[in-house]
């Protein structure tokens, strides 16, 4: 009977639909296959244990090695719903429904830039890393509106469903952009939450536009302490582009560059180099699934996108026109800020963590196991914390 039991267990386990992740039309994909995979072999057998049991002719040695594998393969039932529940966790969560044609659009400097509201109250601007979209915050927008604020996502230009526009691609571009969201899309000061590049640009924003920030949160920022001096390759070709042949010098370099960033380009839409950049940042890959994947490589077809991660590579070899140290930017800082950090990061440790806390003292400091994206990787223990510090200081009267 027990064996019995046991096999029905283990045989609609294997057979129960996968959950999804709150996406609409989600597809089977081959991590839920292999997850099934140990499951179905569990179910064969314990078909055999039963066939065993309920034989006329079984003897005392075949009974207790019976017993034995039923001992087993329970114990490996509850491993595997153990190991099931872990994998599982964010499926609790309520995610934001993908869409091929985006949410809503914005007209800014005669360009569409896309973006999703939900919620009602206090309002929080979420801005992505470089490379990403609205859809990291897949699993932060729905659960920070259930928790009582009005939680916006913008895609920053050249990226996502965000016009891939033609322009000079720079941190003050992106700096405008979130200033100028704030002033006429979502209409009084925001709380300003930023994830790697999308970390320094809302550090940007709030330092140099305090009318726009009553507080900043930052997920592993990316930037550097000291402004750092432009590379020699860019003071190369200031020194020369001013001769016929120093012009002709630039041309090949520029061509070279061009090349060799269109190739980058290429590889960079890869699925599998996608994937695998991914999977280096995440400590816990579970969450890099098939949709996330998928959001970063749907904005990539756009006719120019290849011309605008160009332009996005090149402004990298140029002088900044601006101070974007973290020293200066932290120095300029007034509003309440949360470091919410991913320990585990292989790009930006947890030391350049307590560096900022060292200059700007008055900072909350949480830190997670999780890698550069801890919302996405661990956005249950993100939510948390940043409801938690949103509720530990009051939003700033509107200028």
């Amino acid at each position: 009977m027990f064996a019995s039991q046991l096999n029905s267990s283990l045989i609609a386990t294997a057979t129960a639909a996968p959950l999804n992740h709150g996406f609409k039309d989600r597809p089977s994909t081959s991590s839920t296959s292999c997850a099934q995979a140990p499951l179905s072999r569990s179910a064969l057998l314990g078909s055999r244990i039963v066939a065993t049991l309920e034989s006329p002719k079984v003897t005392r040695a075949t009974f207790v090695k019976g017993s034995i594998v039923v001992c087993s393969a329970a114990m490996a039932e509850q491993t595997l719903k153990a190991e099931a529940a872990a994998s599982n966790k964010t499926q609790q969560l309520e995610a934001l429904p993908f869409k091929h044609e985006g949410y809503n659009f914005w007209n800014w400097r005669d360009h569409k830039v896309h973006y999703v509201v939900q919620g009602e109250g206090r309002p929080i601007v979420l801005i992505h890393g470089f490379g990403a979209s609205v859809y990291h915050w897949r699993y932060n927008i729905p659960e920070l509106a259930k928790a009582g604020f009005k939680v916006y996502a913008m895609d920053l230009m050249g990226f996502g469903w965000t016009e891939k526009a033609l322009v000079d691609y720079n941190n003050t571009l992106w700096r405008d952009q979130v200033a100028d969201f704030v002033t006429e899309v979502v209409g009084e000061p925001a709380v300003l939450v930023g994830n790697s590049i999308g970390g320094l640009t809302v550090l940007l924003t709030a330092a140099t536009r305090p009318d726009v920030a009553s507080g900043l949160a930052l997920l592993n920022p990316s930037g550097q302490f000291e402004m750092s001096d432009y590379s020699q390759d860019a003071k190369q070709m200031e020194a020369v582009e001013e001769t016929a042949i120093g012009r002709l010098i630039l041309k090949i370099k520029t061509s070279f560059r061009r090349g060799a960033i269109a190739l980058t380009f290429w590889q960079a839409k890869q699925p599998a180099r996608v994937k695998s950049v991914l999977q280096s940042v995440y400590k816990d890959q579970t969450n890099v699934d098939d949709y996330l994947i998928n959001s970063i490589l749907e904005p990539a077809q756009d006719p120019n996108a290849g011309e605008v991660y160009y332009r996005l590579m090149s402004q990298m070899l140029t002088k900044p026109s601006i101070d974007l140290s973290l020293n200066t930017l932290l120095n300029k800082l007034k509003c309440p800020l949360l470091l919410l950090w991913g320990d585990l990061d292989p790009w930006m440790g947890a030391t350049k963590a307590d560096k900022m806390k060292e200059l700007y003292p008055s900072a909350t400091l949480k830190r997670l196991q999780a890698g550069h994206c801890p919302h996405d990787e661990a956005p249950e223990a993100a939510n948390a914390a940043i409801v938690e510090w949103m509720h530990s200081f009051a939003q700033a009267p509107a200028a």
